[in-house]
């Protein structure tokens, strides 16, 4: 998941996702929490959390998170980050900047995202962003993703359409 924003953009986390955390293995969230209640939930019911601040992000979060975070699930290279510049070229700077990963997964655009760029090495690098759960902007939902990592690969990558709220 990524751009939450509570308590601005919603109350709270919707409960189909706070169904998928307690499922999870790996919790991701891409920034811009907005406040440290979305952060202590998550860590509360994650067995394991992957998070980084946001633009949106003030000193309390950016105290207790990075702006870029890195971890190894299953073999497979994992990045987070925020913001990764504008749609227009993004590609080809993400596989620059991050060019060591596998998966980078980044939010910012509350745009859904599932592309993939070629590393200077010749290797793929998927860029997932799993849009907004709370603030769909000019998307027709909210949403978030789930994926399934086997064996250093990664499978089965879904994007969840969220209910309205209501």
């Amino acid at each position: 998941m990524s751009d939450t924003h509570l308590p601005r953009r919603a109350r709270r986390l919707p409960g189909e996702l706070l169904e998928r955390v307690a499922e999870a293995d790996v919790v991701v969230h891409a920034g811009d929490w907005v406040d440290t209640a979305t952060l202590d939930l998550l860590q509360e019911r994650s067995r394991r959390l992957i998070g980084v601040y946001g633009n949106n992000d003030g000193p309390e979060l950016r105290a207790r998170l990075p702006e870029v975070a890195r971890a190894e699930l299953d073999g497979l290279r994992l990045g987070v980050v925020h913001e990764t510049g504008p749609k227009r070229g993004r590609e080809k700077r993400c596989a620059e900047r991050f060019g060591d990963l596998d998966v980078l997964v980044f939010g910012h655009s509350h745009i859904p995202w599932d592309t993939t760029a070629t590393t200077a090495d010749g290797r793929p690098l998927r860029l997932l962003n799993p849009g907004s759960p709370t603030d769909r902007r000019s998307q027709p939902y909210r949403t978030c993703m789930t994926a399934v990592v086997e064996a250093g690969r990664l499978e089965a990558v879904e994007l969840h359409r969220l209910p309205p709220r209501g």
